[in-house]
């Protein structure tokens, strides 16, 4: 691979391009982004070589898309339709179903590989790009089978190469278990600080009392708006299934609190302790 084209210059492509570029500085790395600024900022930032646009894609090798799932959808048949048949093209968005069924039938199927890296921080744009983000990291392949054989290889050497862990998912499982894992946590991060935002009218007390806890609980709630209502949108059943369950489990603490029933939530805290176990060496 000579010519990589990144679509969306933020966090995930920008740190993609930055790992790939270290592993062969040869390599010509391409943006492409509808906002003329963050090419700038990510030429400037040593993120990318040169600015592209989409006609420049029949001189692709590996296109990565990483912009959010709605326009993936839009945009990913016209990808393939510029692209060689020799390149391949991968998405790394947080939903799978959607965009997998865009293209399913896609004469250039063969040349689209789904991934969600599951990497990240609450930052975006070229500066938020971080050499190194994905080391021993998980990267989540769905529908491994639909991608040549040839391409596959290509793809998961370069992923393993920058150290990233592979593991195989349909895009239906994918979709329902991140709704738990990921997309919750959003959630509950924005409605945090939506709830502390609209009681504390006085902005000074909230930085004065703020600690460590509340601060890396409401982290995410720094999450851009444009990337993360898209996802909700398209994984819209599976996130209203886990809100449900965790207003149930907020419900239940909430009687718990009105009955006096401490020993019951020490019991409750006690028991999900166990997360971490399950999570040692991850977070």
């Amino acid at each position: 691979m000579k010519n990589i084209y990144v679509l969306g210059i933020g966090l995930i492509g920008g740190s993609l391009a930055l790992d790939i570029k270290k592993l062969d500085e040869t390599l010509n790395i391409y943006g492409i982004d509808k906002n003329e600024s963050h090419l700038d900022d990510a030429i400037s930032l040593g993120v990318i070589d040169k600015k592209a646009s989409l006609d420049d894609l029949a001189n692709a090798d590996l296109v990565i898309v990483s912009i959010p799932v709605d326009a993936t959808v839009k945009l990913l048949p016209t990808i393939l339709d510029k692209i060689p048949d020799t390149a391949l093209v991968v998405d790394v968005g947080s939903t799978k179903v959607d965009i997998c069924k865009a293209v399913e039938n896609h004469p250039k199927r063969r040349n689209f590989l789904a991934m969600h890296p599951i990497a990240g921080t609450e930052h975006s744009g070229p500066s938020a790009a971080i050499g190194g983000l994905f080391l021993g990291k998980t990267n989540i392949i769905c529908e491994v089978e639909k991608t040549t054989f040839k391409l596959q290889e290509k793809a998961l050497k370069l992923f393993v190469d920058i150290g990233m862990r592979i593991r195989y998912m349909n895009a239906e499982a994918h979709d329902k278990h991140i709704a738990y894992v990921s997309h919750l946590s959003h959630i509950s991060a924005f409605m945090l600080g939506k709830t502390v935002i609209e009681k504390e009218k006085n902005e000074r007390d909230i930085f004065d009392m703020a600690g460590s806890g509340f601060a890396s609980t409401v982290r995410l709630a720094k999450s851009s708006p444009a990337m993360w209502t898209p996802i909700f949108k398209q994984n819209k059943t599976n996130v209203i299934e886990t809100l449900e369950e965790y207003i149930l489990n907020l419900t239940h603490f909430k009687a718990l609190m009105q009955q006096d029933d401490f020993e019951a939530i020490y019991g409750e805290m006690e028991s999900t302790n166990h997360i971490k176990d399950i999570l040692n060496g991850i977070v």
